[in-house]
């Protein structure tokens, strides 16, 4: 309850910057102002307004102002928050049918996830999240993830082993970490520097933005582009919100929301690169030649645990089928 009145008087603040509008769309982000998501989400709020004349506008709340990503998904299908880009870890154990997307080297490329998801079957994991309270607008690139720590680089499975590594709050990536024998620690992604720092965890995992944006580079000096995930975040709208507006307005959202999408893709092929200029003159130790077939390999046991449904079965046939 403490968090939810926290970011409605956050909300407060804001509404006024947003009064000419009939309509202002609430949105949250847990990266900082500037990080390309939160700038496709603004740049999807600057089409609406345009195409409504002035009556549908977006406020983004960026830097987790109104909470981490699980505290915010719970007050999105509340309808205390109108919009929120979300990661999909978060929702595995929430909406099953995700968890295809967040399985390990699941997806052979970000092209083979770009067409995987702008196809069918990115079609229908969105519509799944109806049955949850929220609305599936559109896929947000999250990069592929890869390992790094504080205490040594790692160029094999074997380095992996009794290592403490943060991960997102799903069961899937506990258990991928846990197959490569290291220890899975869920925790808030606001927690993770101090953590690495005070020696709670030794590492995390996530992209190259992320990675420098957080400052987790400074207090993790090796970095192993073993790239296990390659997780596509979402874009959802609380139900509620939604099916309080007219049709036109339901339509030009939805628009909006897709035509925000190659706006991401752009910002953020920019950004992975910036960032990982960064990164590199920093100092980091970077490990980019590894061997992935053992790592692919030890994730037998997660596919065995996590995909049991014939619905996830066929998801996976039809996610590997495409080209």
């Amino acid at each position: 309850m403490k968090l939810v009145t926290t970011s409605l008087a956050a909300l407060v603040v804001a509404s006024g910057a947003a009064q000419a509008c009939e309509i202002t769309l609430r949105s949250s982000d847990t990266h900082p102002e500037g990080y390309p998501t939160v700038v496709a989400v603004e740049a999807m709020g600057e089409m609406l307004e345009e195409r409504s004349d002035g009556r549908i506008c977006v406020e983004v709340f960026h830097s987790a102002q109104l909470g981490e990503e699980k505290d915010t998904i719970e007050q999105t299908q509340l309808g205390v928050i109108d919009l929120n880009r979300v990661s999909l870890g978060p929702f595995n154990n929430i909406i099953e049918e995700t968890k295809v997307f967040s399985l390990p080297y699941i997806f052979r490329s970000t092209d083979h996830m770009h067409a995987v998801v702008d196809g069918e079957v990115g079609a229908d994991i969105l519509a799944e999240f109806s049955n949850h309270d929220l609305v599936g607008l559109a896929y947000f690139d999250g990069g592929s993830r890869s390992f790094y720590n504080s205490k040594k680089p790692i160029t094999s499975v074997a380095d992996i082993e009794g290592l403490k590594f943060r991960v997102m709050q799903s069961d899937v990536f506990v258990d991928m970490v846990d197959a490569l024998g290291g220890n899975a620690t869920p925790l808030p992604y606001g927690e993770v520097y101090s953590s690495i720092q005070t020696g709670v965890i030794d590492g995390a995992e996530n992209n190259w933005p992320s990675f420098e944006s957080s400052g987790h580079y400074e207090v993790a000096g090796y970095y192993t582009l073993d790239q296990h995930l390659i997780v596509p975040e979402v874009l959802v709208m609380s139900k509620t919100k939604m099916e309080s507006l007219s049709a036109e307005d339901q339509a030009l959202i939805r628009q909006a929301a897709k035509d925000a999408v190659p706006v991401m893709r752009d910002l953020w092929a920019k950004r992975e690169k910036a960032s990982e200029e960064k990164v590199r003159a920093a100092g980091v130790e970077i490990v980019d030649d590894i061997d992935k077939t053992p790592f692919i390999d030890a994730m037998d046991v997660v596919y065995e645990k996590h995909v049991t449904s014939d619905k996830l079965k066929d998801l996976v046939t039809r996610i590997r089928a495409v080209e």
